[in-house]
């Protein structure tokens, strides 16, 4: 009778093992991947924030709001809002020139504050693909006039991760708030979808 050729227990348990640590490594990786973000949005508030008041402190104005700023760089003024009434108009978003939200990267690249080509007022994209916008338009219930720095496309994990680590873990309140990814306000709270794809709103 043929002898049978087969896995001994000892090589199925070097197999698990090896898969085993692969899938460690795959996890470990992502995990790292994930935290790089986490901080980079973080980095991109704190300099974005610091660019801002670098720039009122300098030319006593807000960019984007500022109405000489197109006698000093040269830049079209935003044709939506009141210029040099304090407040950041237009969407957070926004990637219409006619807003003020629009036209403050163009100021704040103009002056040597953030990188990018002076002449361009585009969005940057932050690390999770959505867009790093400014605003002082009312959202949620962030009263009109209070400046804020907007990120789109934050899934709802690491909507609780960032507010766990800086702020109150309600979407509503605190110093960051964050809506159903529509713009209107989620009442479940961040546990109330994993699969929801949120704006965060961080308040100056």
């Amino acid at each position: 009778m043929d002898k049978q050729n087969g896995f001994t227990l000892v090589e199925i348990a070097i197999v698990m093992v090896i898969i085993g640590l692969l899938i460690g490594g795959v996890l470990k990786g992502q995990e790292i991947v994930t935290n790089a973000k986490i901080k980079n949005l973080e980095n991109d508030f704190s300099g974005v924030t610091a660019a801002i008041y670098s720039y009122q402190d300098r030319y006593r104005a807000l960019p984007g709001d500022d109405s000489r700023a197109d006698k000093r760089f040269g830049i079209a003024k935003p044709t939506e809002g009141t210029l040099g009434n304090g407040n950041i108009e237009g969407d957070f978003d926004s990637n219409d020139s006619k807003y003020e939200s629009n036209v403050l990267w163009a100021h704040l690249r103009s002056a040597g504050l953030v990188d990018g080509d002076a002449s361009n007022s585009s969005l940057p994209v932050n690390s999770f693909s959505g867009i790093t916008g400014v605003s002082s338009k009312a959202v949620l219930n962030i009263a009109n006039g209070r400046t804020y720095i907007g990120f789109s496309k934050i899934p709802n994990n690491i909507s609780i991760i960032l507010e766990s680590r800086s702020d109150d873990e309600q979407p509503n309140t605190g110093s960051i708030r964050a809506d159903n990814g529509s713009g209107t306000e989620d009442t479940d709270g961040y546990y109330g979808d994993d699969e929801m794809i949120r704006n965060m709103y961080f308040i100056l």
